[in-house]
């Protein structure tokens, strides 16, 4: 009984800081009064949390710059010393590992290729950095999460259609880091990222969708993600949508995959697949763009182009969201061919949805959004109150 009650008394003495901190992380560059004020905390009751928070080395504050009149502000932020989450960012191309703080600063660490490697294969090379990672920064990685470019539960890896694996454990990558290991579906964690800070903010119901290697999303609602019974949900790439004569490496057929990214491109201009659909599908979007495209150029994109909008239309339909928010080649494809994109998907609304469409909006995160709600993921572990309980008992031992 006695351990219950101290287990409450610390929850309630850390669920303050824990939003406090929390909001920091969400709004970087947020100033002590906007804070404060967002929390309802009293002036006393905000500078004895602050201070707390600094003496933890959970929490950093310089002055801000003078806005007006009034007594200045301090800008709250991260300490030099705090904790840090570190993301494995699994994409179709290689991969890489960054470490992220509370004001949302990220380094790269290290990246690689999978080569001809499976998982198994790869894998190990990772966790190694990893590793590596967690060694230069001692006591200070609190979280490992796993941003990845194909279809999660838990922290196993379902499918990775455009590299054609299956089934793999990912729990090796934070092997010897003592800390916990989350894992998100790229998209999704895209999606995260918007609606927390970026384009779809403030919507109580809002759909992403990620146009890089095929297409994924999440559609979130209050700022989560729905994601399905296993955590798979928002594989939205694999809606019949498509071309039913095309198989996809997903084992279907007819998957809308196939008809918004730079194979689709490429197969309208007559090209062979390109290695790196990505990148091809940026570099035919650029020359439109750009004014210097071919007749063959444009009219692969105005297929592409009528082809997201049209799917586009078919989820709103679907999910009823507030707001889209699209990411990755999915921004410049729209741009490329605005006027065939806005009829497709206009058309391919209900007439309720018609009068008042969902706005489409670019990700304000674009390609790094990932990367981004990877690191929301993480320090929603690493603040919460018992983990900063832990983390304060740490730091005390080490002063």
């Amino acid at each position: 009984m006695t351990g219950d009650r101290m287990s409450r008394a610390a929850r309630l003495r850390w669920s303050t800081a824990s939003e406090l901190l929390r909001l920091v992380h969400t709004e970087p560059g947020i100033t002590r009064t906007e804070a404060c004020g967002r929390l309802a905390l009293a002036s006393g009751a905000a500078a004895e949390l602050v201070e707390r928070l600094r003496g933890a080395r959970l929490l950093a504050e310089h002055r801000a710059g003078r806005g007006g009149r009034g007594r200045p502000t301090t800008v709250l932020g991260a300490h030099p010393r705090g904790p840090l989450a570190a993301v494995v960012d699994l994409r179709a191309a290689g991969w890489r590992v960054l470490l992220g703080d509370l004001g949302g600063a990220v380094t790269e660490v290290a990246a690689g290729s999978y080569g001809d490697r499976d998982p198994s294969g790869f894998l190990p090379e990772v966790a190694g950095a990893v590793a590596s990672a967690v060694r230069g920064e001692p006591g200070r990685v609190r979280a490992v999460v796993a941003a990845v470019a194909g279809a999660v539960s838990g922290t196993r890896l379902l499918q990775f259609s455009t590299r054609g694996w299956h089934g793999a454990g990912l729990g090796v990558l934070a092997d010897g880091s003592g800390a916990p290991l989350l894992v998100g579906n790229d998209a999704t964690l895209g999606g995260i990222a918007e609606a927390r800070g970026g384009a779809a903010r403030g919507a109580r119901v809002a759909l992403h969708l990620l146009v890089a290697v095929g297409v994924g999303g999440a559609l979130l609602v209050d700022g989560r993600p729905v994601t399905g019974a296993r955590g798979a949900g928002g594989e939205y790439g694999h809606l019949p949508f498509g071309d039913p004569e095309l198989a996809c490496p997903c084992g279907a057929g007819g998957c809308w995959d196939l008809m918004v990214d730079g194979r689709a491109l490429a197969r309208h201009r007559g090209d062979p697949a390109p290695e790196d659909p990505f990148a091809h599908g940026r570099e035919v979007v650029g020359r439109v763009l750009a004014g210097t495209a071919t007749d063959t150029d444009r009219r692969a994109v105005e297929r592409t182009a009528r082809a997201l909008g049209a799917g586009l239309a078919g989820l709103v339909n679907l999910h009823d969201p507030e707001v889209v928010t699209v990411a990755g080649l999915a921004p410049e494809l729209r741009a490329a061919a605005p006027d065939v994109f806005a009829d497709a998907y206009r058309s391919g609304l209900m007439a309720l949805h018609r009068a008042d469409p969902p706005p489409v909006a670019d990700a304000v995160h674009g390609t790094g959004g990932p990367v981004r709600g990877a690191l929301a993921l993480g320090f929603d572990e690493i603040t919460g109150p018992a983990a900063l309980a832990r983390w304060e008992a740490e730091a005390a031992a080490t002063t």
